[in-house]
């Protein structure tokens, strides 16, 4: 089955930054270096643009239209981070396709995989800390449209999805699930289904114990259908804007645990890789291939 993981890569559409921005956009373009050089360039794809009209599922009108259109306030920019730019357009537009069609191959193959998204902190109204469209809101739409009636979002990311569970506070049929760093952005946060937050300097041994513990609960809790997986790489202990401790060793067990208890349960899973934000950027891209190594292998067995 690894053969038929698709890698849906956006690495091409980049972003123009002032030096020193603190959004590590560099680090997908080394992502994309490092999977051709381990022989899964040919895993990946460039996924179409979302349609703007799916957008409007998730969130209100005219901020989408004020994006589209670059009609962003200075406080519309200052909250998202990134200055507006025809090429922040197309890039969010592939980006948040990237995650629909993780979604499609979830649901046709098992396993889907975006090399980007996992745009957890923007809300119906508004975007913020580098996220602009909540592409996993969108896609869980997605597959509400094609009849999948429970959707469980599992966000590993250091930070709190916030955003996402702003959008699904009122819907019984998606879940979520955040494992984060208790003192770490955002402040407030917005209470999901099952919040696990830990306190600064929590390693590997704790941070698996607590996760395990919080997938276990939502999976008898809820029986998802189709499983949305933030593996946010933000935990590990040299991360910029992350306050946990994990190694490498302890990630690439995370990603594993998630990935096995999905299959075995045949829960069809979508990854997006959310925030990595270590210097160099390339400890961060190595990271990230190493969760795509972990879903290519976990699914490549029968």
């Amino acid at each position: 089955m690894g053969s038929s993981v698709r890698l849906w890569d956006t690495s091409e559409f980049t972003l123009p930054l002032p030096p020193g921005h603190p959004f590590p956009g560099r680090k997908y373009q080394a992502l994309r270096q490092l999977l051709e050089r381990a022989e899964l360039g040919r895993l990946l794809r460039t996924p179409a643009p979302v349609d703007p009209g799916a957008v409007l599922a998730v969130h209100e009108a005219g901020y989408v239209e004020r994006f589209l259109q670059g009609q962003w306030s200075d406080r519309e920019q200052k909250r998202v981070g990134l200055p507006w730019s025809v090429e922040l357009v197309r890039r969010v537009l592939h980006s948040v396709g990237g995650t629909v069609a993780a979604v499609q191959d979830a649901l046709e193959r098992g396993i889907g995989v975006n090399l980007a998204g996992g745009a957890h902190h923007a809300h119906r109204e508004f975007g913020r800390g580098f996220c602009v469209w909540n592409d996993l809101a969108v896609a869980a739409c997605h597959a509400r449209d094609l009849g999948v009636d429970r959707v469980l979002v599992v966000d590993c990311d250091v930070h709190q999805g916030d955003g996402t569970a702003s959008i699904f506070a009122h819907d019984p049929g998606v879940y979520t699930l955040s494992v984060h760093g208790a003192t770490n952005f955002p402040h407030p946060k917005v209470a999901g289904d099952l919040d696990v937050a830990l306190w600064d300097g929590a390693g590997d041994a704790d941070y698996l114990r607590a996760l395990y513990a919080a997938l276990r609960r939502a999976l008898e809790e809820f029986r998802p259908q189709l499983a949305l997986y933030v593996a946010g790489v933000d935990p590990y202990f040299r991360d910029r804007l992350g306050r946990l401790a994990l190694t490498a060793a302890g990630l690439r067990a995370r990603d594993r645990m998630v990935l096995e208890i999905f299959r075995e349960r045949r829960v069809p899973v979508a990854i997006t890789l959310g925030g990595g934000y270590t210097e160099p950027v390339g400890i961060a891209a190595r990271l990230h291939a190493q969760t795509v190594r972990v879903a290519v292998d976990v699914f490549a067995r029968r």
